[in-house]
């Protein structure tokens, strides 16, 4: 597959396909449906009201855009005009919105941003962080930027020149901006396309993912732009309201490709009990990352959906994060896969696994990607196979640097070499994780990953599934354990005994705090992720708590005020 230099010549080349589709689908058998052609076309009309506002070459643009195809006006507009994209994630939360207008501005002022493209749902409440941030050409709905012909000025780009800026997760601290060339999204683009199997033009994909977030920008927008082929969006509203509605599409569509994180998955496995008009047999490719991946959950998501035709080699762990653009490692999409069983005792204190027949079981997420390559060190050495240590990672898909951070980028970036923050280790060439740096938990000597301390509440009565977070307690010199899990029924005492004998029996650990708090209590990243640090913050300070419920006037009201702060500007 020849790779295009850049990504306005990516969709130049897409929209010459003409069997090829974008289309929008927010219910069974009802979606819209638009060529490339068109896309470009649309790309070129915005780019010209951009340079009729002021917009010039290498200002930053903000979105604040659901799943639509106002999301591919403003980000091709944007490249069109000279400019580079940024996008943010809209207010998700509406009971956070006070939250979402702060980590918003911070957004913003980070970029910062000349303008920010939103429609005109949002863009009352954008006006708020806008404003925050000093944005100097306010807010402007995108449908306002389609109106009169393109004009027909030349979109110059070189390859190495800055292409988009993407937001970390966050989960550790604020949203660091990343900066990416056009160099850097098409390499990572085309080296997972690399992966598939078969005729790249026997394939279509389905996804649900924002495309404010790395794999749904990268994973889903790009990767069906370069390949190019079929995609078929959902709203990630609708995914989480009803989650049988992605595979009702997969099946209606006949798609082979789709990404998801793991709690998608167990959400799927947990939920979608009725069967009947479901075909999985042409999904090939089921791709996990972003979020620790479960073997239990992956293992749930085949047995439950084998009956409708899913191949057991269909679901593929993978490793990746927005400092390398997404991708860094895949498992085998030809074989199912494969896990490690290893004395947990070799983690936690020795440091270098033992492989066992009952223990702890970790999934292999693969070795790395064409052109990329991992290496495992502890105190500035290579570890040898099997011997745990942070991760860094190389490759052209990873960042130019965190935008105008030169610490923060130094911090983490190294002659060439990324310091990814997670710790693990390689065995046959494959990636093992065994947990996140910052989050690891030490207890008598010991290093405990709080990811699988909270996997062992998985299936307690009254419990949200993947709703609990557990941290060393503030103060306790990492010795004491805190375990405070979301409510989704009827619970007590019981649910709480249940939660410490599960602990116990699961990593022989027993919690000194033990909290149940309601749902939607835990603070996240605008993917979805548990924030651990903010909510060990939280709870010492006792703001851990459920998100106020907005009425339509208050809404309304915040809307009308956002609106006003940009017209005072």
């Amino acid at each position: 597959m020849h790779r295009p230099a850049t990504l306005i010549e990516a969709l130049e080349r897409a929209a010459t396909f003409t069997e090829v589709f974008l289309r929008f689908q927010s219910r069974l058998g009802s979606a819209e449906s638009y060529r490339y052609a068109e896309v470009l076309d649309r790309a070129r009309r915005v780019a010209t009201r951009l340079r009729e506002m002021g917009v010039e070459p290498g200002d930053r643009v903000a979105i604040i855009l659901p799943t639509a195809l106002s999301f591919y006006d403003a980000f091709f507009g944007i490249l069109y005009a000279g400019a580079v994209p940024a996008a943010l994630y809209p207010p998700v939360r509406l009971g956070r919105l006070e939250e979402w207008k702060e980590r918003s501005a911070l957004m913003l002022a980070s970029l910062p941003a000349r303008l920010v493209i939103s429609d005109r749902r949002l863009s009352g409440l954008v006006g708020h962080p806008a404003a925050a941030a000093g944005v100097a050409l306010g807010v402007v709905r995108c449908d306002r930027l389609l109106a009169g012909e393109p004009a027909a000025f030349p979109a110059a780009a070189a390859p190495s020149d800055l292409a988009c800026v993407q937001f970390s997760s966050g989960t550790t601290g604020q949203p660091k901006p990343v900066a990416l060339s056009h160099d850097n999204m098409l390499a990572n683009a085309a080296a997972i396309i690399a992966t598939f199997p078969g005729e790249l033009g026997d394939h279509s994909g389905v996804s649900w993912l924002p495309l404010y977030h790395d794999m749904g920008l990268v994973g889903a927008l790009l990767v069906a732009v370069l390949v190019p082929g079929t995609l078929t969006l959902i709203p990630p509203e609708r995914f989480i309201a009803r989650p049988r509605l992605w595979l009702e599409v997969l099946s209606e569509t006949g798609a082979t490709l789709s990404v998801a994180p793991n709690f998608a998955y167990s959400l799927c496995a947990e939920r979608v009990t009725d069967l009947d008009g479901l075909d999985l047999s042409r999904w090939k490719v089921a791709l996990c990352g972003a979020e620790p991946v479960h073997p239990m959950t992956l293992r749930r998501f085949n047995e439950r959906f084998a009956a409708v035709g899913l191949s057991p080699t269909a679901l593929t762990p993978v490793y990746g994060l927005a400092e390398a653009t997404l991708a860094m490692t895949f498992s085998s999409l030809t074989e199912p896969f494969s896990c490690l069983v290893v004395d947990p005792e070799s983690i936690e204190k020795d440091r270098c696994i033992r492989v066992v027949d009952q223990g702890r079981e970790l999934i292999s997420l693969g070795p790395p990607l064409s052109g990329n390559t991992v290496q495992v060190r502890r105190r500035g050495q290579i570890c040898d196979e099997g011997e745990i240590g942070r991760v860094f990672l190389r490759g052209p898909g990873v960042m130019r640097g965190y935008l105008n951070r030169p610490e923060a980028t130094a911090a983490v970036l190294r002659d060439g070499w990324l310091d990814s923050g997670d710790e693990g280790f390689l065995w046959q060439r494959e990636l093992y994780l065994t947990g996140r740096a910052k989050d690891l938990i030490i207890v008598r000597g010991r290093n405990h990953d709080p990811a699988v301390i909270e996997q062992t509440l998985d299936g307690i009565a009254g419990l949200r599934r993947g709703c609990a977070v557990a941290f060393a307690l503030p103060g306790e010199a990492s010795e004491a354990v805190a375990l405070i899990a979301e409510t989704s029924g009827e619970v007590g005492e019981a649910t709480l005994l249940a939660m410490r004998q599960a602990v116990r029996r699961g990593v022989g650990l027993d919690p000194a705090v033990v909290e149940l708090v309601a749902a939607g209590s835990l603070p996240r990243t605008s993917s979805g992720k548990i924030r651990r640090q903010e909510a060990a913050r939280r709870w010492a300070e006792g703001s851990l708590t459920a998100p106020s419920e907005p009425g339509i006037l208050r809404l309304l009201a915040a809307s009308f005020a956002g609106r006003r702060k940009m017209r005072q500007r």
